[in-house]
């Protein structure tokens, strides 16, 4: 087995998430299990190269500033296809924890490239996320290709942050790129990276900054062994101290005013709404402008989840060639965020949920780059991990065609409080008026954040919410015990009929898979801020009292819900600290020194039928 190298970003944490990642990567790393419907499970046998390493090679861009690359050069006169990663987190670690070291890539005959985004360790210039990668991106491509060796064939691989970092560039149709590998990463950088339903992404936002963004940034200044030492402490005291520190737009770990550290951070908090400041990074709306083929590797508990399923469905769609279109393919397991491993969250689920991410990377640029035919123009578009049944399901497109989009009603006698209340959930729409459900939200004491979308700093993945569903600030609405298997596979809305004592307030939900001891294993959830119900772009406060419809995105998931288990949906207002406590004041965001109480009131009669769609599969899969 090949040892791992250490990295700065895997190192700099020791959380429990940090250590399944690495568990997952040893094991991927030995090349167990590979997706299923791929015509080989592993790349065919191929010649192996010896290669020379060379550091800190400058590449400089349009405007002059020069960015420093590892060049891994296969040896003897012939030339070969490039692999090129961009990252902001130390080319020395080329996040060979999940990839593998970038030596693999060139024993197999590819010249790869690893290099420092702008501003990050031993590139020069300023480093502001986004801001440069779209550029940056296309000339270290085109400077990739002319590379001595290099067939002038490009593909990119990365997760996460170096996801966008082959998006933004394939945007402006660099003539070399060739195909891009993109896991882990989003379709927009405000709604789904930033900000969910209006609502900031806390927890991940601020540990992202204090723990591995800034770290290129800080090892440059003089006083960086200081800075990094504070903030080392500060993440260690997030949620001892600071996810509750107010207002949110001067947040002292990240040094407000000192415009050398993460002045970003502070430009996001004053962009609260999907306006220009954001837009000009958007991939969701340039997928005319992508001619090459993606290969989109995803989670059901990543935070960028949506985003990678909107890429792989706005690809096929809209992109801008034929094999763009055609040759875009989805694989989403029941991972977190980098996660390829069999144990997510509280749950195992099994050995056909290990993906060799390695050996998928091979056989995909070896096709793309290489033309070698090895079937993976033959691989179903769309592969995903189906919990519960702990098995891949294939299909042409997304969402699956034949999905029944089925909608299931709450129901109370205004006594859903706590899973001991009287809650209940089917697909009968109200025929009488029932009494409407109550509860108080006080941001002082909001819902803990237990399990979900990995959030870095708050442990991800399925999570037993036996403990939250006991707060009486938690509504809690179930199906009876099934009576045969029940598949979910596609995304999931909630629609609330609700009003607030508040003039502005939040909408929480959450599904989870009960099981028949009891345990309520978190599925999906989502957030609604109620100034952005009916637009992310013009936020409009509500009027205290009034009856308001609102849409909670839940996003996609595929989950079988076995015979004996219930369906349970959770109604509630925080979810913190994965999104930031909304104060219910009404102000300006961000600016908020206190939080005040607000009455929170959900409806379920004949004029107002709340309900949660789930995308059904008529036949389960086996």
């Amino acid at each position: 087995m090949r040892a791992r190298r250490r990295t700065t970003w895997a190192n700099r944490r020791s959380r429990s998430w940090r250590l399944s990642l690495v568990a997952a990567a040893v094991v991927l790393l030995g090349g167990v299990a590979a997706v299923p419907g791929a015509a080989a499970d592993a790349p065919q046998k191929a010649e192996e190269c010896e290669f020379s390493v060379q550091k800190d090679v400058p590449a400089t861009m349009r405007d002059g500033t020069v960015l420093r690359s590892n060049v891994f050069t296969p040896k003897g006169t012939g030339e070969f296809p490039v692999i090129l990663m961009r990252l902001p987190y130390n080319k020395e670690g080329a996040l060979s924890f999940v990839y593998g070291p970038p030596d693999r890539y060139a024993k197999a005959c590819y010249l790869v490239v690893v290099q420092d985004v702008r501003g990050e360790y031993k590139s020069d210039g300023t480093f502001y996320p986004y801001r440069s990668e779209a550029e940056d991106g296309y000339d270290a491509i085109e400077w990739s290709a002319a590379l001595p060796h290099s067939n002038g064939k490009v593909g990119m691989y990365g997760f996460s942050y170096p996801g966008l970092t082959q998006w933004l560039p394939a945007t402006l149709t660099p003539p070399h790129l060739v195909t891009i590998a993109p896991a882990f990463t989003s379709s927009d950088i405000y709604d789904g990276w930033t900000y969910e339903g209006g609502a900031l992404y806390q927890s991940f936002i601020q540990d992202w900054l204090l723990s591995f963004l800034t770290g290129g940034v800080t090892s440059k200044l003089p006083d960086g062994a200081k800075l990094r030492a504070e903030m080392n402490q500060a993440s260690k005291d997030l949620h001892a101290k600071w996810y509750r520190h107010q207002p949110l737009n001067n947040f002292p770990p990240l040094y407000p005013g000192d415009n050398r550290i993460a002045p970003y951070y502070f430009d996001w908090i004053d962009h609260p709404s999907d306006d220009d400041y954001w837009k000009r990074w958007s991939i969701r709306t340039k997928y005319p402008q992508v001619k090459v083929p993606s290969l989109n590797f995803g989670g059901w508990s990543d935070i960028f989840l949506n985003g990678t399923v909107e890429n792989f469905a706005g690809m096929r769609a809209q992109g801008g060639s034929e094999v763009a279109r055609q040759g875009t393919q989805l694989i989403v397991g029941p991972w977190t965020h980098g996660g390829s491993d069999r144990k997510v969250g509280d749950v195992d689920f099994g050995p056909e949920a290990v993906v060799a991410v390695g050996d998928l990377h091979l056989r995909w640029f070896d096709h793309w780059l290489k033309g070698i035919d090895n079937g993976v123009d033959k691989d179903p578009p769309v592969k995903v991990f189906v919990m519960g049944a702990n098995k891949w399901r294939t299909a042409d497109s997304w969402p699956i065609p034949g999905t029944a989009n089925t909608t299931y009603y709450l129901h109370s006698k205004g006594d859903a409080n706590t899973a001991n209340g009287g809650g209940t959930l089917d697909t009968t729409a109200p025929a009488t008026d029932e009494k409407a459900d109550q509860y108080q939200y006080d941001p002082a004491n909001p819902v803990p954040s237990v399990g979900g979308r990995f959030q870095s700093s708050v442990p991800g993945g399925p999570r037993d919410q036996r403990s939250v569903e006991q707060r009486p600030d938690v509504l809690v609405y179930s199906t009876p015990r099934l009576t045969k298997d029940t598949e979910v596979t596609g995304p999931i809305s909630v629609t609330l009929y609700a009003r607030s004592s508040a003039k502005d307030t939040d909408w929480t939900a959450k599904l989870t898979d009960v099981q028949p001891d009891g345990t309520s294993m978190l599925v999906r959830d989502g957030i609604q801020r109620a100034r952005y119900r009916v637009s992310l772009e013009k936020p409009e406060l509500i009027t205290p009292g009034e009856v308001y419809k609102y849409t909670i995105k839940l996003w996609p998931t595929s989950n079988m819900f076995k015979a004996g288990h219930r369906i349970r949906l959770e109604i509630s207002s925080s979810n913190f600290p994965m999104y930031d406590r909304n104060p219910n004041t009404g102000g300006k965001f961000g600016t908020d020194t206190t939080t005040q109480p607000a009455s929170q009131t959900v409806l379920h009669d004949p004029e107002h039928p709340s309900s949660i769609t789930l995308p059904i599969m008529p036949a389960p899969v086996r």
